[in-house]
């Protein structure tokens, strides 16, 4: 058997680069699909956080389905930066979508009274829950479908909190990294003001998503591409990437696996659901 090849040099890495313009029409036909011939709702619900997310899943919503038929719901706290309110409006103005403020401090803060020792983490979960409690009772008022904006890198990296920002039933930006997420954004002609102001969940006075992360999400979403086509960590150290940081990374995903799952059911029968009862369709 002879010996494998010494490499002297790492071979480049695999391309995050994508075709914007292909991949615009993809996700619109993904949006048509999902609500209006499977579903049979042509209205989508969205909460618009001001940020580059939300902003790029407004303006597919809007090409796939039309602006009338998309609502972007506002949902501040009383320590949201009033930036966030305004960027959200310049999307909402931008695409002609119809547009709502509903404020949530008295709702989070009346459950938060009976918490006084809760910490910001906490909080954070509460509002996030309480967020997707609107805008799935606003579906509900409007007969529209909620529309997730949560990106490939805060899914894998476990950055969303369970149960609230990935709950709803349709996501078409969930399988793009976020340096996607800014270059489709950027094609689609989202307003530079959102696309380039720091990500931040806007929990607190200037909290950003990197410095929770501990990483930026360039660095992140090359690491994360390469663990995804099964390199090991060696191997992705040996290709520059700096060893802390990969094994950040790595260990985000690994501890977060149970976030990206439905609830692990009891098997007391060979019927169980999600677990032996699927649909072809749900394969």
């Amino acid at each position: 058997m002879s010996a494998l090849p010494v490499v002297d040099a790492p071979v480049d890495e695999p391309s995050l680069r994508i075709n914007p313009a292909l991949t615009a029409s993809w996700l619109e036909a993904f949006l048509c699909d999902e609500l209006v011939e499977r579903r049979g709702i042509g209205r989508a619900i969205i909460g618009l956080s001001g940020g580059i997310d939300s902003a790029l899943v407004a303006y597919l919503c809007a090409r796939a389905l039309g602006p009338e038929n998309v609502y972007a719901i506002r949902l501040p706290y009383k320590s949201s930066s009033p930036s966030s309110l305004s960027d959200a409006q310049r999307i909402i103005d931008a695409l002609g979508i119809h547009g709502e403020t509903i404020e949530i401090t008295d709702a989070v803060d009346g459950y938060l009274k009976h918490a006084p020792e809760a910490d910001a983490r906490r909080k954070g979960n509460v509002m996030a829950r309480m967020r997707m409690l609107v805008l799935f009772d606003q579906s509900a008022r409007r007969n529209a479908l909620p529309v997730g904006t949560g990106n490939k890198t805060e899914r894998l990296m476990g950055y969303f909190t369970w149960h609230a920002d990935d709950t709803p039933p349709v996501n078409p930006i969930g399988d793009l990294f976020k340096t996607q997420v800014w270059a489709l954004a950027r094609y689609l002609g989202v307003p530079a003001e959102v696309v380039d102001k720091p990500p931040s969940a806007d929990l607190e006075a200037d909290q950003t998503d990197e410095s929770d992360l501990g990483i930026t999400y360039a660095n992140a979403d090359r690491i994360l591409n390469l663990i995804l086509l099964g390199y090991r960590d060696d191997a992705i150290v040996a290709r520059g990437h700096d060893p802390d940081e990969v094994r950040l990374v790595r260990r985000r995903v690994d501890g977060t696996h149970w976030k990206r799952h439905l609830p692990t059911t009891a098997l007391v029968s060979s019927t169980a659901i999600n677990e032996f009862y699927l649909r072809p369709v749900d394969y």
